[in-house]
């Protein structure tokens, strides 16, 4: 039996927000796959102190992108995780950070040469968007699949399991849909077979007859998940949007990138009430010039907040 080597890995979910896309960055495809992947670069205890600064770099190098906000996500380890068809025997354990940034056509031309792009983050997860409503590929893709692979087991106890697991994730019978359930229904998913990287990884025999959204290379998709769960829940109790949003912006503009990161439609007037009770923003006295309608008047963060209290989000309501 050969022996493995342990190597530590670095991944970057970065995330930002133009007009009503949420996008999440992609690196060019690698290997004989051709698959999207996250930005990744190995651990260099002998270049850099900690895995936060060796991220950065690493990112850097490969985007010509600086980070702003950055925090760690949690630690993936699977075996065979990150492998490709010929490489030597390793195992690589790979540390998953979400970044927040904001972007601009300068960004975009320098990403470009780095064979680097944001992509509306939906192509990877399209049953994470609810802002038109409930997406139809959920009753006539998943459930059905779901309800096949509840059914391999036969009947009992883990029959049961499974039936809880997908009434939690997906919000069936009587549960209603809990956004930041993100990473438990690609688990789902990827267990039932119905994402191709579970046949990829030969976790299953074949591949998926319908694509559930556009694939990435090793179990990137799974830490994306991770990633948006994280960014998801942590908006109401941070006021990580702003990280997002320019130094001045409409409220329109602020509840878009909001709707766009929950992948939910909010009542307009409700957001408002909320983002003023929880005096989140203060107006800067000037105006948005307006195309085709009323100028709008323009906020910024009220930074002060951040000393009040110390949860100071957007407890998000529905329709």
């Amino acid at each position: 039996m050969t022996a493995e080597t342990v190597e530590i890995g670095l991944n970057a979910a970065i995330v930002a927000v133009t007009g009503a896309s949420p996008l999440i960055l992609v690196v060019g495809a690698e290997g004989a796959l051709q698959r999207d992947g996250l930005p990744f670069g190995p651990f260099d205890p002998g270049r850099h102190r900690t895995f936060e600064t060796s991220l950065r770099d690493s990112v850097e190098r490969q985007t010509a992108l600086a980070l702003g906000y950055i925090e760690q996500l949690y630690t993936f380890g699977d075996r065979g995780r990150h492998r490709l068809p010929g490489e030597r025997a390793k195992h690589m354990v790979s540390v998953g950070y979400l970044a927040l940034t904001r972007t601009d056509a300068e960004d975009s031309g320098r990403l470009t040469e780095q064979g680097a792009a944001f992509r509306d983050w939906y192509r990877y997860l399209p049953w994470e968007d609810w802002r038109q409503g409930r997406p139809k590929l959920i009753d006539e893709i998943i459930l059905p699949g779901l309800s096949r692979w509840e059914k391999e087991v036969g009947t009992g106890e883990r029959a049961a399991a499974r039936t809880a697991r997908v009434r939690l994730a997906f919000g069936t019978s009587d549960l209603p849909w809990d956004e930041e359930r993100v990473l438990e229904r690609y688990e789902l998913l990827y267990e039932a077979g119905l994402v191709a990287e579970a046949a990829e990884d030969g976790h299953v025999a074949e591949r998926p007859e319908v694509a559930l959204g556009q694939t990435m290379r090793h179990d990137h998709r799974r830490i994306f998940a991770t990633a948006v769960a994280r960014l998801r829940g942590k908006i109401k109790y941070r006021p990580v949007i702003f990280e997002l949003m320019p130094p001045d912006f409409t409220l329109t503009a602020l509840q878009t990138t909001v709707e766009a990161i929950s992948g939910r439609h909010l009542h307009k007037q409700n957001f408002r009430r909320l983002v003023e009770a929880n005096q989140l923003v203060e107006p800067t006295g000037e105006m948005a010039v307006a195309t085709g309608g009323r100028p709008a008047a323009l906020f910024r963060f009220r930074r002060q907040v951040l000393a009040e209290r110390p949860s100071a989000g957007l407890k998000l309501g529905g329709r």
